[in-house]
């Protein structure tokens, strides 16, 4: 297809129920949750891990939301494009962003069990206490915000960066 060609798409869906105006007291809650647990923590890392949290639970409207303001942070195409396959594609990442790649995996996927010990003490090793804590905090957070979106069936498509943060 030539980028002259239109292209057909699907018809978007519709989202089951405007949840932040119905529940405008959770989502402040939210909102300022969110902002907590950014505090201390590189805005590039952050989106990262939002990103995969959000691949892992198949959120497409976070990932529409987190994968721009990763654009407009000034993250490459190239690094947002192997995050799903990070493990295979560790030359594109810090060792830093590979630990809180790892732990995200690990606080987003507790149905595999629990928080495996190597991959704490990795995140300790390029953490700080205080870090980690905020880490661990904004992990729990995008993954809360993706539970929200995915049950609400929330559209990907029209966010703007800077539209929300979250």
């Amino acid at each position: 297809m030539t980028p002259n060609e239109s292209q057909s798409h699907a018809p978007e869906h519709t989202p089951r129920l405007p949840w932040a105006e119905l529940a405008p007291e959770v989502y402040k809650a939210m909102a300022k949750l969110d902002a907590a647990a950014r505090q201390g923590l590189d805005p590039v890392l952050l989106e990262l891990v939002k990103i995969r949290a959000s691949q892992i639970n198949h959120c497409a409207f976070c990932l529409d939301m987190h994968t721009k303001d990763a654009f407009a942070a000034g993250e490459s195409v190239e690094r947002i494009i192997q995050l799903s396959a990070w493990e295979e594609s560790r030359h594109f990442y810090t060792e830093k962003e590979i630990a809180a790649i790892e732990l995200t995996e690990a606080v987003t996927v507790l149905t595999d069990g629990f928080v495996p010990d190597e991959v704490y003490e990795r995140a300790t090793k390029h953490f700080d206490e205080a870090e980690l804590a905020q880490l661990i905090s904004a992990i729990t957070v995008i993954n809360a915000w993706n539970r929200l979106a995915v049950s609400t069936r929330m559209v990907p498509g029209h966010y703007t960066p800077g539209q929300f943060k979250h």
